[in-house]
Order: structure tokens, then C-alpha cells, then sequence
């Protein structure tokens, strides 16, 4: 009995850190950064999904430097919130499938 009991400890704890991963990717602000060369000069836009649809929101000819860090920034986090996300979903799987299985006699 010991070990289910731990199991559902641990289950719980997956739960949770899944709920706060998924805060997290909510917290970051959405799209990249692109740099698009329309007659020899540089303009700048925000790439997002919108409805199935990729849209391009325009930011200006001149973007502040520490505005496109910040989005570099929360791309590498987004990338490590969806990889921690799908090992706790993994993890959560694999826990609900051993508390359903019957006791071996």
C-alpha cells in the first residue's frame, strides 16, 4: 500500500507542475520576431498564430533591442515549457495507469 500511496503523492505533484507550466506558456508573450527586407530596408513584425492562420502585426521600422530580446527570450522558454510539459504529461500518463492496475497476488 505504501507504494500507491506514493504514486498518488507523486501524481499530484505531476498535476500541479503541469498546471504551472502551463501558466507560464500563458505568461509569455506570443510570436517571434521577424525581420523582413522590403527594398533594401529593414522593417520589423510580430509572427503569431491566429485562428489556424499565421499573421504578421507590424512593429516599425526600427525595434528596440531590448524588445527583441525579451521575444528571443521567451521563444528559448516557450521551446523548455513545452518540453517539460509533454515529460510531466508523459509522467502523469504513466502514473494513472499504474494506479488503475490491479494488485499482482
Amino acid at each position: 500500500m505504501a507504494i500507491r500511496e506514493l504514486l498518488k503523492e507523486e501524481l499530484a505533484n505531476s498535476v500541479r507542475m503541469e498546471r504551472d507550466y502551463q501558466r507560464e506558456l500563458a505568461r509569455l508573450p506570443r510570436g517571434c520576431v521577424v525581420k523582413k527586407l522590403i527594398r533594401g530596408k529593414a522593417y520589423y513584425y510580430l509572427a503569431f498564430r491566429e485562428e489556424g492562420k499565421v499573421r504578421f502585426q507590424y512593429q516599425g521600422r526600427d525595434m528596440d533591442v531590448k524588445k527583441i530580446a525579451l521575444h528571443r527570450k521567451a521563444k528559448q522558454d516557450r521551446i523548455q515549457y513545452r518540453k517539460l510539459l509533454s515529460e510531466v504529461r508523459k509522467q502523469i500518463k504513466f502514473m494513472r495507469k499504474a494506479l488503475r492496475a490491479k494488485q499482482a497476488v
